[in-house]
């Protein structure tokens, strides 16, 4: 109990101490001046998350890192085990990226401000129509040239076991002309959600597969790729 306690007092505080560097990432833009305050935001925003994954005393080990195109932006494809994955994915995998997150993330004060000047994006699985603007939005920010990263499961498993996709979670792909990078996820659900959300350490296994190129997709092709992209990550949680 004592570990959570501290990682929440940290989480919280740490958010407080890089407000200077928030105003800075603020002006940056305002001043229109892209390239630098892409770089400080997501150096800022990857050193934290590294801390946090850390301070939780859990260790991490990749594979697959060759597999990152390191020109132009990818669609990352993930399974969804926990809470930790978006820290995890953050803090440990250099290409930067933004998330498309639950719209409920939009109630915390300070994160919903970093997470903007990533370009993440905000889903509400409810609503339809604010989930294709959603989509939208997200293809937009991956012709710009920023990464994204989508659960397609659209909730966390809390297991081993891989949940179904969402129908059209992948036509951001298609819409930006960009590669998909599957990417697996093992043991994160063991930091909090095995343990009634106290935080324990663990290790997580991340494994990044070849990158699937989704431009001149045949329309077949389009609509086999959700299922063929699950069954490269679901292959590599039954190893």
């Amino acid at each position: 109990m004592f570990r959570t306690i501290l990682w929440f007092t940290y989480f919280w505080i740490h958010l407080m101490a890089i407000q200077p560097t928030l105003l800075k990432v603020n002006l940056l833009e305002k001043m229109g001046k892209t390239v630098e305050h892409d770089q400080l935001a997501n150096q800022t925003a990857k050193k934290w998350a590294h801390s946090l994954v850390k301070l939780a005393g859990v260790t991490v080990t990749i594979s697959g890192e060759e597999n990152i195109p390191t020109d132009g932006s990818v669609l990352f494809v993930s399974n969804h085990q926990g809470n930790f994955d978006i820290p995890i994915l953050l803090g440990y995998i250099d290409k930067p990226k933004a998330f498309i997150a639950k719209v409920e993330l939009l109630k915390l004060p300070l994160i919903r401000t970093w997470m903007t000047h990533l370009k993440c994006v905000f889903m509400d699985r409810s609503d339809i129509r604010q989930s294709l603007k959603v989509i939208n939005q997200a293809a937009e920010h991956l012709k710009e040239g920023y990464s994204m990263v989508i659960f397609p499961e659209g909730t966390r498993s809390k297991g081993e076991t891989l949940g179904e996709f969402k129908p059209g979670s992948l036509k951001l792909a298609f819409k930006a002309g960009v590669p998909i990078v599957p990417i697996r996820i093992r043991g994160s659900y063991k930091i909090m959600e095995q343990n009634g959300f106290k935080i324990k350490p663990a290790h997580v296994e991340i494994t990044i597969f070849d990158p699937i190129p989704t431009a001149k997709l045949t329309k077949e092709q389009a609509a086999e790729l959700p299922e063929r992209v699950r069954k490269i990550i679901d292959g590599g949680l039954s190893q």
